[in-house]
C-alpha cells in the first residue's frame, strides 16, 4: 500500500513507468519529423544533388546558392522579390491583428451580451463552416468589385477578415467566463471596454493563440487574392510569386533551387509561430467545447 502511494500517476521527473511510452514516442516523433528536415536540406541542396537519382534525403555539399539567386532575380515585370516578401509580412501583420481582434469582440459580444437574434447570428456563422472557399468565390468577387477594391493593397486583407471557425472557437471559450464575474466588475463601475480587455481577453490567451495561428497560415499561404483581385504585380504576394518561380526564370532546372529555398522560407514562419503558440492551442482544443 505504502508502495503505491509513492508512485505518482505522471511523475514530474524521468521514471522507469516512462520507458515504455519513450519507446513508443520517440520513433514516432522522428518518423514525423522527417520532412521538416527533408525541407530544410532540400533548401541548401546543389542543383546537380536536387536532381540526384536516386533521390538523397540529407544534403551532401550545403549551398546558399539557391537563396542567392533566389534574392537577386527580377519577376517577368521587374519587381524584385524584397517587394512580394514585404507585402506578404504587411498584409499577415495586418490580417492576424484584425481577426484576432474581430473574432473575440464578437465572441464575447455573442456569449455574454443579450441582444435580439443573437442566436441566430450564431447560427449563421456555425452555418458558414460548411462552406468551402471555393463556393463563396463568385459572391466575393462582385462583393469586392462593388466596394472598389480590386487591384487595391486591402484587397488582400478585407475578404480574409472574417473566419468562422474562430468566431466559434472563441465564443466557446468565453462561454465557460462565468457571468458573476462580468457583473461584479459591472457592479464596480467597469465599463465593456475595461472588462474585454482587463478580464475577457487575459482568460481567453489560448483561443487567441489558436485564432492567430489559423489567420497566419490562412494569408501567408494565400495565392488567391494576389490571382483574382490584384493585377499590379507591385501589391502581390510572396506565396504568389512562388507559382512563377519557374516561368519567371525560363529555366524550369534553375528554378527548382530558387523554389527549394523559397519553400523553406515559407516554411519557417508557420513552424516557428506554432512552436511558441501550440501549447495554447491544445488548450482551446480541451476546453473551447466544454461548457
Amino acid at each position: 500500500m505504502s508502495s503505491f502511494q509513492g508512485t505518482k500517476i505522471n511523475p514530474s521527473k524521468f521514471h522507469r513507468s516512462q520507458i515504455k511510452f519513450y519507446l513508443f514516442l520517440l520513433p514516432l516523433a522522428v518518423f514525423m519529423a522527417l520532412p521538416i528536415i527533408y525541407i530544410f536540406m532540400h533548401a541548401f541542396k546543389p542543383l546537380d544533388e536536387l536532381f540526384a537519382y536516386p533521390p538523397r534525403f540529407f544534403v551532401e555539399k550545403p549551398t546558399m546558392q539557391n537563396f542567392v539567386d533566389l534574392f537577386s532575380i527580377t519577376s517577368a515585370t521587374g519587381v524584385p522579390v524584397s517587394r512580394y516578401l514585404f507585402n506578404s509580412l504587411i498584409i499577415t501583420t495586418a490580417v492576424v491583428i484584425l481577426t484576432v481582434l474581430i473574432s473575440t469582440m464578437a465572441g464575447y459580444a455573442l456569449s455574454k451580451k443579450r441582444f435580439k437574434l443573437k442566436k441566430t447570428i450564431f447560427e449563421i456563422n456555425t452555418l458558414a463552416l460548411m462552406f468551402v472557399p471555393a463556393a463563396v468565390t463568385i459572391p466575393r468577387y462582385l462583393l469586392m468589385d462593388e466596394i472598389g477594391l480590386l487591384d487595391n493593397f486591402f484587397a488582400h486583407i478585407f475578404p480574409l477578415l472574417a473566419m468562422p471557425v474562430g468566431l466559434f472557437l472563441v465564443k466557446q471559450f468565453i462561454d465557460q467566463i462565468p457571468n458573476e464575474l462580468i457583473e461584479a466588475a459591472q457592479m464596480d463601475g467597469a465599463t465593456d471596454y475595461r472588462i474585454f480587455w482587463q478580464i475577457v481577453m487575459p482568460l481567453v490567451k489560448p483561443a487567441v493563440a489558436t485564432i492567430a495561428i489559423l489567420s497566419f497560415q490562412l494569408v501567408w499561404n494565400s495565392v488567391e487574392t494576389s490571382v483574382l483581385y490584384v493585377n499590379d504585380e507591385n501589391l502581390k504576394t510572396f506565396s504568389f510569386f512562388m507559382t512563377t518561380l519557374a516561368s519567371d526564370t525560363g529555366n524550369t532546372v534553375a528554378g527548382q533551387g530558387m523554389a527549394a529555398a523559397a519553400s523553406l522560407v515559407m516554411f519557417v514562419p508557420n513552424l516557428v509561430i506554432f512552436i511558441i503558440l501550440q501549447s495554447q492551442v491544445m488548450n482551446t482544443m480541451a476546453h473551447s467545447g466544454i461548457k
